[in-house]
């Protein structure tokens, strides 16, 4: 058996073109264009890299994209200081802060500025908190993603057995939640470092979730023969090269459908940041999100 393989790539192609209609009708019919603005402190590489992705896809969505790029030795003043300008900027529908920011900044205070109506991001305990208690206001984008690649995928979730691997704030945590949501109905089991043995567990699994950031931490004998495999990891391998967190080589002849990496889950996280701009432009207007 060779695993189906789910292609992030292709769907976020498909979903990016229908934000962009989604776009142009709201121009037409409303006179709006939603903005995102993404703040970049400082001269991490791969965090150049994610907010060039951002604004190029920002753009090519048809909405307003400012990118505020900040000195390494912004105080956390300054940084303060610009979200809230950012908060009240009527053009700014969403605001996100890359993360990671220079280690003299304290990122939680700054998610926790970020106006809950504009946290496209899904970052603010505001946010976490309406997720928690079955009324989300904004998906967190990674996990976000993931649910489309399962729908996409024709991934049955109610009454399954979904095992994350993985308790990340960005990713694990909110995907067990979003699953257990009514209509998606799954049962989830939330794995990590000190889970006892890691492969029985994951082997009791209709659907695993790797989301840890280490190469090759999910191996063949330790899923299930059919069960789907999504692979949220990204890591850079010896040769430079992006790879994942499971391998992918080896459960190809084990799984029903697996997620590659590159092109797996990396394409929906930036479409359903579009998304969320694209909600919360509606939603600050006073008009019903689609």
């Amino acid at each position: 058996m060779t695993a189906r393989i789910i292609d992030g790539k292709a769907l976020a192609q498909q979903v990016r073109a229908r934000i962009a209609d989604d776009v142009t009708r709201l121009k037409a019919e409303h006179g709006i264009q939603p903005g995102l603005a993404a703040v970049l402190v400082g001269e991490d590489p791969a965090s150049k890299v994610y907010v060039g992705m951002k604004h190029r896809a920002t753009e090519e969505a048809g909405m307003l994209s400012r990118q505020v790029v900040l000195p390494s030795d912004t105080s956390q003043a300054d940084l303060e200081g610009l979200v809230d300008d950012l908060n009240a900027d009527e053009q700014i529908d969403g605001i996100l802060v890359q993360l990671p920011l220079p280690e003299h900044l304290d990122p939680q205070p700054i998610q926790e500025l970020i106006d809950p109506g504009k946290d496209v991001d899904a970052l603010n305990p505001y946010t976490a908190g309406r997720l928690a208690v079955g009324d989300p206001t904004f998906l967190s984008c990674t996990p976000y993603g993931v649910l489309e690649l399962l729908d996409h995928a024709g991934v049955e979730t109610a009454g399954s057995h979904v095992v994350i691997v993985g308790r990340s704030n960005l990713v694990g945590r909110p995907l067990s939640v979003m699953l257990t949501l009514k209509g998606r109905d799954a049962t989830v089991t939330l794995a990590h470092s000190r889970t006892r043995d890691l492969g029985a567990v994951c082997r009791t699994a209709d659907v695993v979730v790797a989301a840890v950031g280490r190469i090759g931490l999910i191996t063949p004998d330790m899923v299930r023969p059919g069960a789907v495999v999504i692979d949220v990891g990204t890591n850079r391998g010896e040769d430079g090269k992006l790879v994942g967190d499971v391998d992918f080589e080896g459960l190809r002849e084990v799984a029903g459908a697996i997620t590659p990496v590159p092109g797996g889950v990396g394409p929906m996280t930036v479409t359903m940041l579009l998304q969320n701009t694209l909600e919360a432009a509606r939603a600050r207007r006073g008009l019903p999100r689609r």
